[in-house]
């Protein structure tokens, strides 16, 4: 069999773009939605032409046009869905709906990856509001695609260290602290921290991979598995200096939703999951999972001294 075609959606994104990157590094033909609304986005067009000279396709298609989704799908194998879910940027997880229905109409896809690449949604049930939202839309997408009958596979890449780890998980900033960092109770639980590009490396992995299809696929390598403090202490001895340590408390962290717009509640919301009831690493990776170092373990995944390396 011949390695599948890809059409990335989403693919100038924070996430996409790496996605695109990777396609065509292991030598998928790769196509690249692109929207007919780009407008005066000289960015967004530039990005798209540089794929362009990589090797990608431009494929012009909108989310307000079914028609022109459906062409776009049947010219792939694939369809990997990068857009964004985050309340600080934009917020579309629930436009994939209407990618599911061209993908159901097309017929042929043999593997949708719809936009996950957080935490595993399906174990945020009791999550809190408002920052729930963001699980429940995606559980939302997941029912359609699987109502649809459309093999699937979902990646939980947990932390991307351009949000979590340069900043040692701080939240008003994506720069390391000077001074003092402020640590979410007593900093020992344990969070995965992921370099982009090795989130966007593992998820072409699984494309053709048979061994994913219609699993969720954790992104866990064991040397990136840290607790805040092990990240602080990284940084301490690249740094060559030791940080004022504040701990914060769960409820005084909870309680500053009060003081904060909705995407800060959001975000409350999510490091309080993460960094203090541990939801990345509180359970055991089951039937019906795999965790991708293990299944690619010829991938040279990034570890944190690395990566902290150039906020010296």
């Amino acid at each position: 069999m011949g390695k599948s075609k890809v059409l990335v959606v989403g693919g100038t994104g924070y996430i996409g773009r790496r996605i695109v990157k990777a396609s065509l590094a292991q030598g998928h033909e790769t196509y690249v939605l692109q929207r007919p609304d780009i407008g005066l986005d000289i960015d967004k067009l530039q990005m798209l032409l540089s794929f362009k000279k990589q090797g990608a396709h431009l494929i012009e298609a909108s989310f307000s046009d079914h028609h022109s989704l459906v062409e776009a799908v049947k010219r792939v194998d694939v369809v990997i869905c990068t857009i964004s879910g985050v309340h600080f940027r934009s917020h579309n997880i629930t436009m994939q709906l209407k990618l599911v229905d061209a993908i159901r109409e097309a017929g042929n896809v043999k593997r949708f990856l719809p936009s996950e690449f957080g935490i595993d949604p399906a174990r945020m049930e009791n999550a809190l509001e408002p920052g729930r939202v963001t699980f429940d839309e995606k559980m939302v997408v997941r029912r359609a695609i699987q109502e649809a009958k459309i093999p699937f596979t979902y990646v939980s890449a947990n932390c991307f260290a351009g949000y979590f780890a340069g900043n040692l998980s701080q939240m008003v900033t994506l720069l390391p602290p000077k001074e003092k960092v402020c640590i979410y109770g007593d900093g020992n639980v344990k969070v995965v921290f992921m370099d982009e590009d090795d989130i966007a490396t593992y998820t072409i992995k699984t494309i053709d991979d048979p061994r994913t299809i219609n699993k969720t696929v954790y992104l866990r390598p064991p040397e990136n598995i840290l607790t805040q403090r092990q990240l602080v202490e990284i940084w301490e001895k690249l740094a060559g200096k030791q940080l004022e340590k504040v701990h914060i408390p769960n409820d005084q962290f909870l309680a500053t939703m009060k003081e904060m717009d909705y995407a800060g509640q959001v975000g409350v919301g999510h490091f309080h999951h993460i960094f203090f009831e541990g939801c990345l690493t509180n359970f055991e990776i089951g039937e019906g999972q795999e965790e991708a170092s293990k299944l690619y373990p010829e991938v040279k995944y990034t570890r944190m001294d690395d990566y902290l390396k150039q906020y010296l």
